[in-house]
This record gives C-alpha cells, structure tokens and sequence, in this order.
C-alpha cells in the first residue's frame, strides 16, 4: 500500500512562518497530482494548495499569497510554506497524492495560529 509521509506543522504566532512536508512514493511524485489539504474540527476537509505533473500549482484564495508549495524532485517531497499565519488557518493539514483515479491521504499534522 502506497503511503505519505508527513512531518512539520507546530505552533507559531500571528504573522508568523510554518511549513510542512511530505515524502511521497515514487510513481505518485512523478505523475501524480500532489498537495495539500486542510481540516477544522466540525468542517469539511478543504484545499489548500495542489501541484501536477507538470508544476502548474493550485491554491484556495484563503492562502493564495501566503503559502507556496514546492516539489523536491531530489527527495520525492513536497513542501508546503506558510507565510503571514492567521488564526483561521489553525487546522490538521493533510498530504495528498492522486493517480490514476485514486486518492492516497497522509496522517495528517498540526499546525495552529496563536498567541
């Protein structure tokens, strides 16, 4: 079974930077869709951002300016960067893989906004 691997998230002040990554097998990092999802208690999971195959990147216009997500084709990573928190971007943030139809979600990790 096909696993993602995440690591990062913690705890950072308003205005303030986190990241998170994500180690993907091998055939979903080369040509798969890969990304990021996020999730608040008691909502629906959500996108943050996504990139293809090609690089052409997706963001939610919540974060569009604020995170970037990058691929390191070096580690078969993703990385996703916060920038400029805000208290609503408080949420588990989840890895995400897709190929060939199916979905692939990591364990998900925290990141929370607050004084």
């Amino acid at each position: 079974q096909l696993q993602l691997v995440e690591s990062g998230g913690g705890l950072v002040n308003p205005g303030g930077s986190l990241s998170v990554s994500c180690a993907f097998p091998g055939e979903i990092f080369a040509i798969g869709t890969v990304g990021w999802y996020r999730q608040i208690p008691g909502k629906q999971r959500e996108l943050v951002a996504i990139i293809d195959k090609n690089g052409t990147t997706t963001y939610s216009e919540a974060v569009k300016g604020r995170f970037t997500i990058v691929k390191d084709y070096t580690k078969f990573r993703s990385h996703l960067y916060m920038a400029s928190m805000k208290p609503e971007d408080t949420a588990v943030y989840y890895c995400y893989g897709a190929l060939d139809g199916r979905v692939y979600w990591g364990q998900g990790t925290q990141a929370a906004v607050s004084y």
